[in-house]
């Protein structure tokens, strides 16, 4: 009976010399001689063995593993993210190991598991600014940032263009003719909610607009705190004396999830959307095309960051001396029938 895979020993019978030998030939040995070497190679091509991975990374005393550590592993961005990245690792040949890790606690713990029983040769971080993750990395170690920018500047990270998407999100806006702007942050913690609140802020100002502290309301990435942020508006705005005690005519809610939870709250008030209110968000998650109505936002393309994270953070393991380098990639304006022309009549 055929056996169903070619073994090192195989190889070593084929070329006419020892599994130890053929063992360095694989793990590219200087002591093995450039005839012997050749032989190999021949008897390697002829079987058709393919050595195991995870043996010639031991050998080398390395896992040729990467670990993905994220808040959790069933939101859409993350999964999108982790599935890009994966690819590109596997391409790379490397082992993939995903984990959630949602607190701190969580998070030291792992790490430190994995780093110092030298289980993986990398750590690819989404969301790092989550808590004080970012605090607890070790030193000296190969490290990519996913989702966010290195407030030191010396790790890897790839990240959108947040200053510019807020920016561009609330210039559309105001070439729609609205002047009273409302924006629904991410936790302010994390780079990109300041970014895009960085970017919202400059648009206005350019126009001449103030930005009013009630017109900035922070959120926290969902659905929920989307519908709570126009819930509250329509508290605060609304008691207020006239001319505040109106709702703003758009809302920039930072990405999708919140958007469509101040959809929601527009029709709880009874709003006409996009008469009453313009909304706008960040994502272009699958389901922005089938909200009521479909949601104007900016796509971004999750699997090519994921895809260049790991790059990066290949390129820092096999070239431990290569530079840190901080990658921003652009989003594309997808206009939907969730925004409209400012009715001054209304």
């Amino acid at each position: 009976m055929a056996k169903d895979r070619v073994t090192i020993r195989d190889v070593a019978a084929q070329a006419g010399v020892s599994h130890q030998t053929v063992s360095r030939v694989i793990n590219d040995s200087e002591q093995v001689l450039p005839g012997t070497r050749e032989r190999v190679m021949t008897a390697i091509a002829e079987l058709g063995y393919r050595p195991n991975a995870l043996a010639r990374s031991m050998a080398r005393g390395t896992s040729h593993t990467i670990a993905c550590l994220s808040p959790n592993l069933t939101d859409f961005t993350f999964a999108s993210l982790i599935n890009g990245a994966e690819t590109e690792a596997r391409k790379h040949n490397y082992f993939w190991l995903s984990s959630s890790v949602p607190d701190i606690v969580s998070f030291v713990e792992l790490v430190d598991d994995l780093v110092t029983s030298r289980r993986v040769d990398g750590l690819l971080i989404i969301n790092p600014y989550a808590d004080e993750r970012h605090t607890k990395l070790p030193d000296d170690f190969p490290i990519a940032f996913v989702g966010a920018r290195p407030r030191e500047g010396e790790i890897n990270s790839v990240a959108l263009e947040d200053d510019i998407v807020g920016y561009e999100a609330t210039r559309y806006l105001l070439g729609l003719g609205h002047r009273d702007i409302a924006t629904i942050t991410g936790p302010m913690r994390e780079d990109a909610a300041q970014d895009r609140c960085q970017g919202y802020e400059r648009a206005l100002l350019e126009a001449g607009i103030e930005p009013a502290a009630q017109q900035v309301i922070e959120g926290d990435w969902s659905a929920q705190s989307g519908h709570d942020a126009l819930m509250q508006l329509a508290t605060t705005r609304l008691s207020s004396p006239k001319p505040a005690g109106t709702l703003p005519s758009a809302i920039f809610a930072q990405n999708d999830l919140m958007a469509a939870g101040v959809l929601r709250a527009a029709r709880d008030l009874g709003l006409d959307l996009p008469g009453d209110l313009s909304v706008i968000g960040v994502d272009d998650v699958p389901l922005a095309d089938f909200l009521d109505p479909p949601l104007t936002t900016f796509h971004q393309d999750f699997q090519q960051i994921g895809r260049e994270a790991a790059r990066l953070l290949i390129q820092s393991i096999d070239q431990p001396d290569a530079a840190s380098r901080q990658l921003r990639l652009p989003a594309k304006l997808v206009v939907r029938r969730s925004t409209a022309v400012f009715n001054q009549d209304k």
